[in-house]
């Protein structure tokens, strides 16, 4: 039936924020759309086949299927983002798209404005009956933009998988989301869903059928 190829699309502003909100949920059914991998200008960070290199170490676990869009780091231009999402949704007709929730990152928010607007009502776009938001960890701690992350869909995890999958991106784990805070995470949206360990979305638009 429609979405046996494709279920799943998630829109990651970066290589790792996948793993950190779906990570419990990353496998053959997901296609990923990292945003941009370009981290060349900003000091010290990690060259883009080291980033590719881990992706594919994450696929080899996960076996989602994934692109990467032309953008640089920490300089998405909406505009740009927008018609490039609204083509990848068009293309792939998914069932249930996944973005990230805006957080203080200039980059999500972007990404998240450009989706929202590549989601909306359209005649010439395919629309998507199931839309949700996933979290990153480290908004717990610094929550900066206007909507808060209201948890309200809730997925049983392997959680000692989704760590190991986040162990293989090395030049990406940061004390502010570590594996501990991954685990704790998970433990508190199990607690709020009656599962040991969860990973918790927002659902933005849900349309039965």
């Amino acid at each position: 039936g429609k979405g046996d190829i494709l279920k799943r699309l998630i829109i990651a502003p970066h290589a790792d924020d996948d793993v950190l909100g779906c990570g419990g949920i990353l496998d053959h059914t997901c296609h990923v759309v990292y945003c941009g991998l370009d981290e060349s200008g900003i000091d010290n960070r990690p060259e883009m086949d080291e980033r590719i290199s881990e992706i594919n170490k994450v696929q080899s676990i996960t076996n989602h299927t994934f692109e990467v869009l032309d953008n640089l780091v920490n300089r998405y231009e909406e505009y740009k983002l927008i018609s490039q999402i609204e083509n990848i949704i068009n293309h792939h007709k998914p069932n249930e798209v996944y973005v990230c929730h805006p957080s203080y990152n200039q980059d999500h928010k972007s990404v998240y404005n450009a989706t929202m607007i590549s989601l909306r009502p359209h005649d010439t776009n395919y629309f998507v009956p199931k839309v949700f938001l996933y979290e990153q960890p480290q908004v717990y701690f610094w929550n900066t933009t206007d909507r808060d992350f209201n948890a309200n869909y809730f997925v049983e995890i392997d959680i000692d998988k989704k760590i190991k999958v986040y162990e293989t991106m090395k030049s990406q784990v940061r004390s502010f989301r570590s594996f501990e805070h991954l685990r704790s995470n998970a433990k508190i949206r199990g607690g709020q869903s009656n599962c040991e360990y969860a990973e918790a979305f927002e659902i933005i638009r849900w349309v039965n059928g």
